[in-house]
């Protein structure tokens, strides 16, 4: 298949980001393409010899993925053009004929361990967590002989001669992780009505209440966040960038001007897509900052600028 038909994402296979995937429609019509880490999945569109990554950015226990959050803000563009909602819940996973009592070392990606950490002292006390690269790299080192047990997918066991020892592991009922579809650069699909928008912001200067003007444009335009994250620039310590999501769409009018008010306040602006939302939940648009109060006002200066108040006023009061 060409690049142009194919998509990676955080393999090996076996991982929770596969099983994210393939709930894509288009999944069945591309090659899918396992990589070892999230830059080097979002790296292959970057070059152009993958179309898509799908790479996980956000767990509901755990807050952000930090290489995933860091790679969109740094290195060559990329957007967002979609998003998966994938409930998680884990297997410890082991060579045929483990036992639980002889566990001794487990192993999976560090996502994992907040969601099972009470689990895991409730249950094997002693045992030694490693990191791994994936939770299915884990099942993979475990194979191996490396690990005793793995905490990943109990669809992974199979892939490596496992078996699943305990399954339907979580200390969090209901944990989810998010997924997010990148790609290169391009014009934002059309509005859906629920969307969300992602952006990276700078701020121009550290001063009292510099968070603060950042937040107020979108408050001022009723705009909601549904996320607002804090990182390291690596430019020394205090200086960060903030990733943000909020609902709506670039092309919705309140949006569309916070986005503006924001290049205006910091130097700058990274605008990493506007896409469905995967839970299709619409915003509620309070009064005064639907596209109709912008379109209305914008009209109303433009009645001012020419000379013409009276008549603004009146078809104001009109309304």
């Amino acid at each position: 298949m060409t690049a142009a038909s194919r998509y990676t994402y955080l393999g090996p296979e076996g991982t929770f980001t596969e099983a994210a995937i393939r709930t894509l429609p288009e999944a069945a019509t591309r090659e899918l393409v396992p990589m070892i880490s999230v830059p080097a999945a979002l790296d292959a569109v970057r070059s152009g010899e993958a179309a898509g990554a799908l790479v996980p950015i956000e767990n509901s226990v755990e807050g952000g993925v930090v290489a995933t959050v860091d790679e969109l803000a740094s290195g060559k563009p990329l957007m967002i053009y979609r998003e998966v909602l994938l409930p998680i819940a884990f297997a410890l996973l082991v060579r045929p004929g483990t036992s639980i009592e002889s566990i001794k070392t487990v192993t999976g990606h560090p996502v994992a361990q907040p969601q099972v950490r009470g689990w895991l002292r409730r249950y094997l006390p002693e045992a030694q967590w490693e990191s791994a690269a994936s939770n299915a790299d884990g099942a993979r080192l475990v194979q191996e002989g490396r690990y005793d047990a793995a905490f990943a997918g109990e669809f992974a066991a199979a892939i490596y001669g496992l078996e699943p020892l305990v399954t339907d592991i979580h200390d969090a009922h209901n944990a989810t992780t998010r997924f997010v579809l990148v790609g290169r650069p391009a014009r934002p699909a059309a509005s859906t009505g629920a969307d969300k928008t992602s952006v990276v912001l700078w701020l121009r200067a550290d001063h009292p209440g510099a968070l603060l003007e950042v937040l107020q444009e979108y408050s001022a335009r009723g705009v909601n966040l549904t996320r607002i994250e804090s990182r390291p620039t690596g430019k020394g310590i205090g200086q960060y960038c903030f990733s943000v999501d909020c609902e709506g769409h670039i092309s919705d009018r309140r949006v569309g001007d916070a986005l503006m008010g924001l290049r205006r306040l910091c130097p700058d602006v990274r605008f990493l897509g506007s896409y469905p939302r995967a839970d299709h939940v619409e915003p509620t648009v309070r009064a005064g900052t639907t596209d109709e109060d912008f379109l209305s006002a914008a009209d109303w200066l433009t009645r001012c600028l020419d000379g013409r108040p009276g008549e603004a006023e009146r078809t104001a009061s009109e309304r």
